[in-house]
């Protein structure tokens, strides 16, 4: 999608995901090695009373998600996000599913070729309860039009 394709108010759903008692061992032993991430008999122990996955992974699950829905073909990176809640725990066997909405677009008022789109994102399991949100700004490339035009007349005149 093209800056120009999203509007506010727009909404997505992606497709779900479960995760595996490996993969969540796999991901925190690498990334957010706490007990509760990679041991099942201390994960039973603490305060969660079994293994959880990392929120950094369910975090990267929403980038790989905004990709393979063709959210972020036109992506060119993002100045940040605010507002990440980790709600609920995720654990082995959950099915999540993520849930957008455009909150704010704004073209770039010194690079023709981009706008900023701000989306709320929610992570949802398959209980239909709200494991997280985030709000993510995502640079996204213009389709090539009158931007391209000024360029090139820049370009020639120079």
């Amino acid at each position: 999608m093209y800056f120009e394709d999203f509007k506010v108010g727009d909404r997505f759903q992606s497709t779900g995901v479960t995760f595996t008692e490996s993969e969540i061992i796999r991901f925190a032993l690498q990334y957010d090695p706490q007990p509760f991430h990679i041991d099942a008999e201390a994960a039973a122990k603490s305060q969660f009373k079994g293994l959880i996955a990392s929120g950094f992974q369910t975090l990267a699950l929403v980038f790989r998600m905004y990709i393979q829905d063709g959210m972020l073909k036109q992506g060119m990176g993002s100045p940040g996000m605010d507002e990440l809640r980790w709600l609920l725990p995720v654990r082995p066997g959950d099915t999540l599913h993520m849930e957008t909405e455009v909150l704010e677009i704004t073209a770039s008022r010194t690079k023709t070729d981009r706008g900023y789109v701000r989306i709320q994102c929610n992570m949802i399991n398959q209980r239909s309860q709200k494991v997280m949100k985030v709000q993510v700004t995502q640079i996204i490339r213009r389709k090539q039009g009158d931007w391209m035009l000024s360029l090139e007349v820049e370009f020639i005149n120079s």
